[in-house]
């Protein structure tokens, strides 16, 4: 078939080049390249099913740094793997009648297969799946060193309960209704001894490091996770509370302002916190009890809804305020959290709405003792309308007459110290990661409980602790975990002393394995050890990691939580995981996200069969920067059908035969070709890829005139362009671009050219375009000199015809020359 009579053929090209990808593998790293090392990170995905249009924007996005990298001579180590534990599979293999590995991998072929066909440079020798015998087992491994270093740790608490799934639930899993995000059902509140890790061991460390991710991080992830973490400096206030058995207990209640203790007139426990339970008289039991399993249907999210009718119950029990000596009533409620603190706060009612609220429900004293000034809005105690700016301090004792808060509240500190009354302290809102769930597909908990020695780890020659085998019905709920019904596997003997023991029956939260992943893919294969770290050392951290907003707290949090605990366990010389941190923004259809129920779906699939790889890729590049939404009802994927024939064409217009000097081409050109270049360097390095398929598209229009007006497409000037349009359509439409690289003489592949060396000389330009504006408007251009000095420019402006004609009978009173880009002309009649 001659050049005149070949066609732009999408799918035939996918089928051609995909074979001589798999043959060539040109995105294998190898560890002991010579050239400097760049890892760039995808989050993985969960197989739920077959590729959607999200999985396509953010592989996009990703594909064009590494395919750079690549270009621009490093070594880039790009894996792919599947984060494949989680509770949908069990769902479905409960309602197949299967096991959850058959709904897993099956997805995760089709998935693969589908990665394949979109041409994402992965490197497929290091896939790996978190479900995994050989991965599990070193997530296994991982846990038993952070309980040796008493960063896993068991303990009792209320939990977010779901009596459909028979499952914790973390708090982002809970909807604001109230309900399971999974399964609709109403969440209740459970007591249960969970596993926990220990991350508020490094919440200073954590907080800190976000300085150095500051530059390199979007400000709105790195925002959320200081708001998460949220540090906070007060004080720990001893309160003596007087039980109904005439003993005293102290309790220590944090607040970021022992200032106001004056102004505390009740105290607060967590209904659901052991606290209460503990210090409630007896009197008040009955009524305590009926209103501890009424608010336990309520969700975490619910019960801080400062829109939530305040509720509660008198404990029947008192506690002294430690700076006044009062007597203060302890009631129990539900807009304290049993997490925060011992679950108990002071209630200072006239400068806390929530305080005040409760204390108008409850007939509760209220007392002023900051005035605010001017903008005070009267007494709370008869507005109802708490006052929380700064002011005078009154009613408070020794701090009457004060205005400076921050010497109130060290005044106040000293007092407590001194009386032993309580101390400075810092507190951090982030909680200890509750891991552990009531679920069988996870990796299973390797810790054996024994009535003679407690927890006992499961010695290291013993893992991996694999899932017994269960399918369909013996995944349902039966009122405890499906592991817990596995007797055969549950019932085990001691490792220490023999005797009979139980295995824990809870699995991990996959938010475990996700919490390493990245070093494993280091060492994939290795089955001697979780990772090496002297290549995770080499690679690490991760030059570039992209993923959603979804994972812009729990996620990045974790991992950062991680890293840290491997560096101090010396397997690591990293502080930080991701370097640089990408968040892409979400594909939606007519301005709402995409789903079943509103009808609005769009299928990646037939998008891809419909305008083929290429095109559906370089349409979610050029769609806008990355981090915002892309609205697939305002795109147009056949521009891009249109667009890429454009460039295919050129190959087979040009009429030189490689290797030729390019110096002896058309300079105007080749102006054009070097300046895309350079400045496509810059955009690439900022993330502005819709920028960059900008300025390729302007070269193709550039070259196509080039070849049809203007040198002609024999000139070394033409081919050096559209070698150059390959290239930096190898970044984003990998198939059209190896076409192109073929019919331009050349083996493959162009994904491995290497990036063209830009000619500085050819970025300065000869002439520019300078503005003149007469009273501001814009009246003539002139094409100047780049070095052109001010008097000059002024002097061309002045004798321009049309310019001279404005100003014929008029006053010149002002001009401003700004060499070599304008000159603003200010005259009056």
């Amino acid at each position: 078939m001659s050049e005149q009579d070949a066609t732009y053929d999408a799918e035939a090209m996918q089928e051609k080049w995909r074979a001589v990808w798999d043959e060539i593998d040109p995105f294998t790293a190898h560890d002991d390249s010579p050239r400097e090392k760049r890892y760039a990170l995808t989050m993985f995905p969960y197989p739920s099913g077959d590729l959607h249009m999200g999985h396509a924007e953010v592989t996009a996005l990703h594909d064009v740094i590494a395919r750079y990298w690549w270009q621009r001579g490093y070594e880039v180590l790009n894996p792919i793997g599947w984060d494949s534990f989680g509770l949908p599979a069990e769902n479905a293999a409960i309602r197949n009648d299967a096991h959850p590995a058959d709904y897993t991998y099956g997805n995760i072929e089709t998935q693969a297969a589908s990665f394949k066909k979109y041409a994402v440079s992965f490197d497929w020798s290091r896939r790996l799946h978190t479900s995994d015998v050989e991965y599990y087992k070193w997530t296994q491994w991982l846990f038993l060193k952070f309980h040796e270093l008493g960063l896993a740790y068991r303990k009792n608490s209320p939990v977010n309960w779901c009596p459909n799934d028979q499952t914790v639930l973390a708090n982002e899993q809970v909807l604001a209704d109230g309900s399971c995000e999974r399964c609709g059902a109403e969440v209740t509140k459970r007591e249960l001894t969970q596993w926990y890790f220990r991350t508020t061991a490094y919440a200073q460390e954590l907080l800190d490091s976000l300085d150095d991710l500051q530059p390199t991080w979007s400000d709105k992830v790195v925002n959320a996770q200081r708001n998460w973490i949220g540090r906070s400096e007060g004080a720990h206030v001893d309160f003596s509370m007087h039980l109904a058995s005439g003993e005293d207990r102290t309790v220590s209640v944090y607040t970021t302002r022992p200032d106001t203790l004056y102004g505390a007139t009740f105290m607060v426990v967590a209904a659901d916190a052991a606290l209460a339970g503990e210090i409630v008289a007896p009197d008040q039991r009955a009524a305590y009890d009926a209103y501890l399993a009424e608010i336990r249907k309520a969700s975490d999210i619910d019960r801080m809804s400062t829109e939530r009718p305040k509720t509660g119950v008198d404990l029947g029990i008192t506690a002294t305020n430690p700076v006044t000596g009062e007597q203060i009533p302890v009631w129990a409620a539900d807009y304290v959290l049993a997490d925060y603190g011992t679950g108990a706060i002071m209630a200072v009612p006239a400068h806390d709405q929530r305080d005040l609220d409760f204390a108008k429900q409850f007939d509760l004293p209220v007392r002023r003792v900051v005035d605010t000034g001017p903008d005070d809005t009267g007494n709370p105690e008869e507005t109802f309308i708490a006052t929380t700016g700064d002011g005078t301090y009154v009613n408070s004792g020794p701090l009457d007459g004060m205005t400076d808060k921050a010497t109130g509240v060290s005044a106040t500190i000293a007092e407590l110290e001194k009386n032993g009354l309580g101390e400075g302290a810092v507190n951090f809102r982030l909680r200890d990661w509750l891991l552990s769930r009531q679920r069988y597909w996870g990796a299973p908990i390797p810790i054996i409980h024994c009535p003679v020695d407690g927890e006992v780890p499961v010695p290291e020659d013993q893992l991996p602790v694999e899932l017994p085998e269960l399918r369909g019905a013996d995944l349902k709920p039966k009122g405890t975990s499906p592991l817990g019904g596995a007797s055969e596997w549950v019932n085990v003997a001691c490792p220490n002393c023999g005797g009979p023991a139980t295995r824990d029956t809870d699995t991990m939260d996959t938010f475990v394995d996700s919490s390493w992943y990245f070093f494993r893919f280091l060492s994939p294969q290795d089955q001697t050890q979780a990772f090496d770290t002297d290549l995770a050392n080499a690679w690490g951290p991760i030059d570039l990691y992209v993923g959603g907003d979804e994972h812009a707290v729990l996620h990045l949090l974790y991992a950062r939580f991680f890293t840290k605990a491997l560096r101090d366990m010396g397997l690591v010389n990293w502080d930080e995981p991701f370097s640089a941190y990408l968040s892409q923004g979400k594909v939606i259809n007519n301005g709402r996200k995409m789903s079943k129920s509103l009808g609005n779906g769009v299928s990646l699939g037939d998008q891809l069969a419909e305008f083929g790889v290429d095109a559906v890729r370089l349409t979610l590049v050029f769609a806008g920067p990355p981090e915002d939404n892309i609205d697939w009802a305002d795109m147009s994927p056949g521009g891009s059908v249109r667009f890429l024939q454009r460039a295919w064409r050129l190959s087979g217009d040009v009429t030189s035969a490689p290797g030729l000097d390019p110096m002896t081409g058309d300079v105007a050109l080749r102006k054009v070709t070097h300046k895309t270049l350079h400045e496509v360097e810059g955009l690439i390095e900022s993330h502005r890829f819709n920028v960059v398929v900008a300025r390729t598209m302007e070269l193709v229009n550039a070259t196509r005139k080039g070849i049809d007006s203007g040198c002609g497409p024999r000139d070394p000037a033409v081919r050096e362009a559209v070698e150059a349009v390959a290239i930096l359509l190898s970044l984003v439409a990998p198939y059209t671009a190896e076409e192109m690289w073929e019919r331009l003489g050349h083996e493959p592949t162009v994904a491995r050219a290497g990036w063209p060396v830009v000619d500085e000389a050819l970025l300065v330009d000869d002439s520019m375009t300078a503005v003149v504006q007469v009273q501001g408007k814009v009246k003539a251009r002139l094409e100047v000199s780049p070095d052109i000095s001010e008097a000059d420019l002024e002097a061309a402006a002045m004798t321009d015809a049309r310019i001279m004609g404005l100003l014929e009978g008029k006053t010149i009173k002002k001009v401003i020359v700004r060499a070599p880009k304008l000159v603003n002309i200010v005259a009056e009649a």
